[in-house]
């Protein structure tokens, strides 16, 4: 007698495998793309330095880590995100929000860094250059090349804070989908055991 093979459940496995190894080519697919994207970083770290945007930039064509300068009018806004000061020790960086004219999208400015998240920050805006860095928040924000008085230098953005962990994404998939169906092709052939046994 032949050995049967059940339907559903196999059709089930299947897709799902099929599912995991679409993942796994999407990760290498990202992976692929955010290698162009290193590049593009490191190209525009050698790059000349531009005025801070004033007009809206969309995501793919924010111009991280190029050498920037901006001119904060009038601070708006205060906060602090982790991270380090050019010393290398861990603490908080203190960012203050400004507008830059009637129009545009405004700037954020990492101004200093201290071990205190509440630490004064005397810095009323004015013009300020650095290098242009990612932004939870507002997308991009300029590290300025020095700080006010009480702070120290913010650490510059580095392309170390952009890992490209697509690669190994793209393994674990292709190894979840292998594992599923070794997984399934021992269970098939238990029962298949099974019923042999049950037929003897």
């Amino acid at each position: 007698m032949s050995k049967r093979i059940p339907l559903i459940p196999t059709i089930l496995v299947i897709g799902a495998i099929a599912v995991m190894i679409g993942l796994g080519v999407w990760q290498l697919q990202r992976a692929k793309w955010k290698d162009s994207l290193i590049a593009r970083y490191a190209q525009a770290e050698k790059l000349p330095p531009i005025a801070w945007p004033t007009l809206p930039v969309a995501d793919d064509q924010l111009p991280l880590f190029r050498h920037a300068t901006g001119v904060c009018l009038r601070p708006v806004g205060k906060r602090t995100v982790a991270g380090e000061g050019v010393s290398g020790e861990p603490g908080y960086v203190h960012i203050v929000d400004c507008t830059t004219g009637a129009e545009g999208p405004g700037m954020s400015v990492a101004v200093g860094w201290s071990k205190n998240p509440n630490a004064a920050v005397n810095w009323s805006g004015g013009p300020v250059s650095g290098i242009i860095a990612p932004d939870s928040r507002s997308r991009m924000r300029l590290v300025a090349g020095s700080a006010p008085p009480g702070l120290e230098t913010v650490a510059p953005p580095s392309l170390s804070s952009v890992p490209n962990n697509h690669m190994s994404y793209a393994i674990q998939w292709f190894a979840f989908a292998a594992i599923a169906a070794i997984i399934y092709v021992l269970a098939l052939r238990l029962r298949w055991k099974k019923e042999e046994q049950t037929r003897a």
